[in-house]
């Protein structure tokens, strides 16, 4: 009763306002006739509704009263990849972002560093945002915000770890004197606007992780975030499922859940699980070197590894520098535990015998430029490969990222090391849910909508599945995309609207400055190589006063190819006095005619299509 009580009030639903509204009496055949409407509303309400998930069913009391402005959901990033998480609520002109991460490019991105979201959309409604409130400090999630800050310099609200690891990021850029850093404390509430968030804890793959509750007056939204459901964690604080629960019990308008595990059945073991495994093969590397490849964010399974070389009395080095960041920072807040004199510079590793030093690293996903990678190709200024060092990779290749990954343990395994990877010895668990705990967090939340989030395609709709197998109405599950505006009231979901959404290439300094033609070219020139023809024209003759100069890079070795050379020559040679027999003047039309007789003509020998680049200069 405590629950609906308040709604009959608000909603002038109660008998008393009846009554007082009431200015005639009913006779007998009026009141059967409204007892028998009545049934019949109650009994469609009944078939609109799961009748395992309760929260709908309070909320019919407002379906008589003026109808509630949608709360509009706007994922700009996350929805059909894995990164470049970032989300925008918005409710009566009020706005806010969840999250503004970066994702890593994939091999049809030849030279880009990171790919981030289009702030568009954010940057035109920058007025109206009240600020960005954030998951946890894992790259996907605050990696976009530099770039985001450049732009528009809006308040932050994160747990105390990821402001930590953010400050390291707006320091690199030279942005964190301007920044408006804000902790919050799990458990704790902010007021944007018109909406209050609620920061919960979650576990995850790095400590301080927290999803959200979402209340406007729309209802309550609950964005999970990364989470997975761990009763044993390294840091002894669980998931606060009580929590989740408390709203459940009031009424939980959507559900916007992680869907990365959601493939695999069960739960996703606990982070202890790797420590035991640490501790049986540090017992079997006795006497030589231990090198360990991980996520550097994965600051659990550092203090495990830590605490490993501890006892068994060895030295730890950190190689890589976005290990030496998160490593620094979280010692400095209190999230590592190091003792004393334990902690060594890479450099000084050769003072000491292999057998008590361990190696903390990046490059556990094979990355051309991360420390593993260039100790294994023998590139790393400070480590080589000892014959009989274990190295040890932490860490489950990311879709995409396996070839990467067999080359670096290969090149380690010529070396004389002994590799351990993937699950050979449960050196790895991921931090993210599995079937079962997505089901026990629907189950304990009871949401009306179900919105997947966190994953590529066939990781939202095999959430939706899962939903439906919970007893969600199909009706009320949305799989949606990035840049759909999805209106949520309490009768109904919609996706109709589609603001601009996708992603931005950053390489070196330039942000948005390579797309897709400047990436067609560079997959050009990577499969076919360029032929350059150089050519010097008298601007008043028109007749040629140098060349034409035939250069090839990446095609063919010219000094084994100078026939085919000789006859590139001849050709151009011929089209330009064509082009002066015919007063063609302009050099457009002289670069295409020299493009496309070049590029026929090495067709039909080569049967390749290399890059023409005809270049003329007026003398």
């Amino acid at each position: 009763m405590k629950e609906t009580l308040p709604k009959k009030n608000l909603n002038g639903s109660g008998n008393k306002t009846t009554k007082k509204n009431s200015t005639k009496p009913q006779n007998k055949a009026d009141k059967e006739k409204k007892r028998s409407n009545t049934a019949k509303k109650s009994g469609d309400n009944r078939r609109k509704t799961n009748t395992k998930n309760t929260a709908p069913k309070k909320r019919n009391s407002y379906k008589n009263t003026v109808p509630k402005k949608p709360v509009r959901i706007i994922p700009l990033g996350g929805l059909g990849e894995i990164g470049k998480n970032i989300t925008l609520y918005e409710y009566d002109g009020d706005m806010f972002l969840v999250d503004c991460g970066m994702s890593f490019p994939d091999e049809d991105m030849p030279g880009i560093d990171i790919v981030i979201p289009d702030f568009t959309y954010v940057l035109e409604n920058k007025d109206k945002i009240k600020g960005l409130v954030v998951t946890h400090g894992h790259e996907d999630h605050i990696g976009a915000i530099p770039y985001l800050l450049k732009n528009f310099n809006l308040p932050i609200y994160a747990t105390r770890l990821t402001i930590g690891l953010i400050e390291g990021k707006l320091k690199e850029h030279k942005l964190l004197g301007d920044a408006k850093l804000n902790t919050v404390k799990p458990g704790e509430k902010v007021k944007l606007g018109k909406f209050e968030v609620e920061f919960i804890h979650v576990n995850h793959s790095i400590p301080d992780a927290v999803g959200f509750a979402i209340s406007c007056p729309a209802g309550t939204v609950v964005h999970t975030g990364d989470f997975k459901i761990d009763t044993t964690p390294i840091d002894e604080y669980v998931i606060d499922i009580g929590r989740f629960a408390e709203y459940g019990k009031r009424g939980v308008l959507a559900l916007l859940a992680d869907s990365t595990n959601v493939e695999r059945p069960g739960y996703t073991a606990s982070e202890k699980l790797v420590g035991g495994s640490f501790s049986n093969l540090f017992a079997k590397a006795e006497g030589h070197r231990i090198i360990v490849a991980t996520f550097s964010s994965n600051i659990h399974r550092i203090q495990q590894i830590i605490d490993e070389a501890v006892n068994c009395g060895r030295k730890v080095a950190v190689s890589g520098r976005s290990m030496i960041n998160v490593v620094t920072v979280a010692a400095e807040l209190g999230y590592l535990n190091v003792p004393d004199n334990v902690l060594i510079d890479v450099a000084d590793i050769r003072n000491y015998d292999p057998g008590r030093i361990v190696i903390v690293t990046t490059g556990s996903q094979g990355e051309p430029l991360s420390a593993l990678h260039r100790i294994a190709f023998s590139d790393h200024r400070q480590i080589e490969i000892i014959p009989g060092d274990m190295i040890i990779i932490s860490a489950t290749p990311i879709p995409g990222n396996e070839k990467l990954v067999s080359k670096v343990i290969n090149e380690l395994m010529k070396s004389g090391a002994n590799v351990v990877y993937e699950r050979m010895y449960d050196v790895h668990v991921s931090g993210h849910a599995c079937q079962e705990e997505l089901k026990l967090m629907m189950s304990v939340v009871k949401p009306k909508y179900v919105i997947p989030l966190h994953g590529e395609q066939k990781h939202l709709m095999k959430h939706a599945q899962l939903a439906e197998q919970m007893g969600i109405d199909y009706e009320n599950i949305l799989v949606a995309a990035n840049g759909n505006v999805i209106e949520l009231t309490d009768n109904s979901i919609t996706a109709k609207e589609n603001v601009q959404a996708g992603r931005v290439l950053v390489d070196g300094l330039g942000v948005g400055d390579v797309g897709s033609i400047v990436l067609r070219d560079r997959k050009h020139l990577a499969d076919d190589g360029i032929i350059i023809v150089a050519v010097s024209i008298d601007r008043i003759t028109r007749e040629v006063a140098a060349g034409p100069d035939v250069v090839s890079r990446g095609f063919v070795y010219v000094k084994e190819s100078e026939e085919l050379m000789s006859e590139i020559n001849e050709l151009v040679c011929d089209i330009l006095e064509r082009c002066y027999i015919n007063n063609v003047r302009d050099w457009n039309t002289i670069k295409t005619r020299i493009k496309d007789g070049v590029a026929r003509f090495l067709f039909s020998k080569t049967k390749r299509s290399p890059m023409i680049l005809p270049v003329i200069m007026e003398v």
